[in-house]
C-alpha cells in the first residue's frame, strides 16, 4: 500500500464510512455463506434423490469447500494486481450464477463439479474481505468490524440452509438450491452499491515478496497454531450441522425435513455472538475468549447426546455460541499479528479453516455411519481439545518485533494479544 496511514486513518467507529464498509462485506458475507452451505440442510434430500449414502452426500459441502481452500492463496494474489473490490465482486456474482445452475445437475458427479467450480469463485471473497476490513478500519475498531463480517457469515449460512430447506419442502431440493442463487445474485447488487472507495490505493505485489510473506507467516509458530486451531474447530463444527439433520430425521425425534431446517435458527446464536467476541477480545484479550468459547463448545456437544429434543437443540445453540466466539477471536488474532501481507496471512488461516470443513466434515460422515452421533460426538470432543490445547499454547507464543513506522502507527506495533 502507498498510501499514508497517518493521512488516512482508516474509517473509525460510527463514521459513514465505517456503516458502509461493514454493511458492503455483511451483504456480500451473507451471499456467499447462503451459497456455500445451502446443501447442508437437504442433504438427506439429495442423499434420497441421488440415491447416495451420508458421507456422499456431504461431498456437496466437503466438495466446495475444498476447492475454496486451494484457491485462496491464488485468490489473495490476483487480488495484489487488480484490486480487492473488483475480485470480490466479480467473484460473488459467478458464485451466484453457478448456485443457479447447480440445481440442473443430473448425477451426483456433475453436482460435485459445479459446486467445486462454485467453491473456487467463493474463494475470492473470505480472506480478500479480512484483509480489506483489517486495512480499512483504524485498529481500535477492527475487533467490531471483524466480528460483524463474521456475523454477516452467520446470518448467511442460517438464510441458505433455512431458504434451502423451507422450498425443498414444497418444490424439492434442486428449487431450494436455485432459491439460494437468487438470494445471492441480490448480495452482489448490495455489495457492489454499498462498499465504499479505498483510503489506499493497493499496487501489485511483486511474486517474490508475496512468497517472502507466506514464508514469514509459515515460520511464525503463532500463525501456525491459530491456523491449526480453525482446522480442528471448523472440522468439528461442519459435521455436527451436517449430520444433526439425519439423527433428528430417525426416531426418537422423527423431524420433518422443515423442522429439521428451522433448527439451523441456531446459527442467530452465532449471529450474535460473533460481534460482542469481537469486542470483549478487544478489551480483554482475544486468547482469553477464545479459551473459553472452546470449553463452552465443548460442554455443549455433550448435551447434544440426550434423546430429549429441547436438550439438543439447547446443547446446538451453545456449540454454536462458542464456535463462532472462537472463530472471531482466532480471525482477529491473525488480523493483529500480521504486520505484513495480511492478505497472505489471511488467506493461510481460512485455507486451513476450510480445510477442516472439507477433510473434516467427510470424516465427520464416515464417523456417523460407523457408530451414528456418539461417534460424531467423540469424534468432535477429540477435535475440541486439541482447538483447546492450541489455546493453552498461545499463552506462550511471543509477540513479533515491531514493524518499521509508520506502518506500526496504523497495525498498532507489536502483536502481544496472543499473550493476554
Amino acid at each position: 500500500m502507498t498510501a499514508s496511514r497517518a493521512a488516512l486513518p482508516g474509517h473509525a467507529r460510527g463514521t459513514a464510512g465505517y456503516r458502509r464498509l461493514v454493511a458492503a462485506v455483511w451483504a456480500a458475507g451473507v451471499g456467499a455463506f447462503a451459497l456455500l452451505y445451502a446443501p447442508q440442510s437437504v442433504l438427506p434430500l439429495v442423499s434420497a434423490d441421488l440415491d447416495v449414502g451420508p458421507s456422499t452426500a456431504a461431498l456437496t459441502i466437503s466438495v466446495a469447500t475444498g476447492t475454496l481452500a486451494v484457491a485462496l492463496v491464488p485468490m489473495s494474489a490476483l487480488a495484489e494486481r487488480v484490486g480487492r473490490a473488483r475480485v470480490m465482486t466479480a467473484a460473488l456474482a459467478t458464485a451466484a450464477v453457478l448456485g443457479i445452475l447447480a440445481p440442473l445437475a443430473p448425477s451426483v458427479e456433475l453436482l460435485l463439479l459445479v459446486r467445486g467450480l462454485q467453491g473456487v469463485a467463493i474463494a475470492g471473497l473470505p480472506a480478500l474481505a479480512m484483509a480489506h476490513v483489517s486495512e480499512e478500519v483504524v485498529p481500535d475498531a477492527v475487533g467490531g468490524a471483524m466480528g460483524l463480517f463474521v456475523a454477516g457469515n452467520t446470518v448467511g449460512g442460517l438464510s441458505g440452509r433455512l431458504l434451502s430447506s423451507a422450498v425443498a419442502d414444497v418444490a424439492g431440493w434442486r428449487a431450494g438450491l436455485a432459491a439460494v442463487g437468487v438470494l445471492a445474485l441480490a448480495c452482489v447488487a448490495a455489495f457492489h452499491l454499498l462498499l465504499p472507495p479505498p483510503t489506499t490505493t493497493p499496487t501489485a505485489t511483486p511474486q517474490r515478496v508475496l512468497r517472502s510473506h507466506l514464508g514469514r507467516h509459515l515460520r511464525d509458530p503463532g500463525v501456525r497454531r491459530l491456523c491449526l486451531s480453525s482446522f480442528v474447530l471448523m472440522a468439528g463444527f461442519v459435521t455436527v450441522y451436517n449430520f444433526l439433520g439425519y439423527r433428528l430425521l430417525e426416531p426418537p425425534f422423527a423431524l420433518s425435513q422443515l423442522l429439521v431446517g428451522l433448527v439451523f435458527v441456531s446459527y442467530l446464536a452465532g449471529t450474535l455472538t460473533a460481534p460482542s467476541a469481537g469486542r470483549l477480545g478487544d478489551r480483554v484479550g482475544r486468547r482469553a475468549v477464545l479459551l473459553a468459547s472452546v470449553v463452552l463448545a465443548l460442554c455443549a456437544l455433550l448435551l447434544t447426546l440426550s434423546a430429549l429434543l429441547p436438550l439438543v437443540l439447547a446443547g446446538l445453540a451453545l456449540f454454536t455460541v462458542g464456535f463462532f466466539a472462537a472463530h472471531t477471536s482466532a480471525s482477529g488474532m491473525v488480523g493483529r499479528r500480521a504486520t505484513t501481507g495480511r492478505a497472505q496471512a489471511s488467506a493461510l488461516y481460512l485455507l486451513a479453516y476450510y480445510a477442516g470443513s472439507s477433510l473434516g466434515g467427510w470424516v465427520g460422515g464416515l464417523a456417523y455411519e460407523r457408530a451414528a452421533w456418539p461417534g460424531v460426538v467423540g469424534y468432535v470432543g477429540a477435535l475440541l481439545l486439541v482447538a483447546l490445547g492450541l489455546a493453552l499454547l498461545l499463552r506462550r507464543t511471543p509477540p513479533l518485533a515491531a514493524p518499521v513506522a509508520p506502518r506500526a502507527v496504523r497495525d498498532g506495533g507489536c502483536d502481544g494479544d496472543l499473550g493476554r
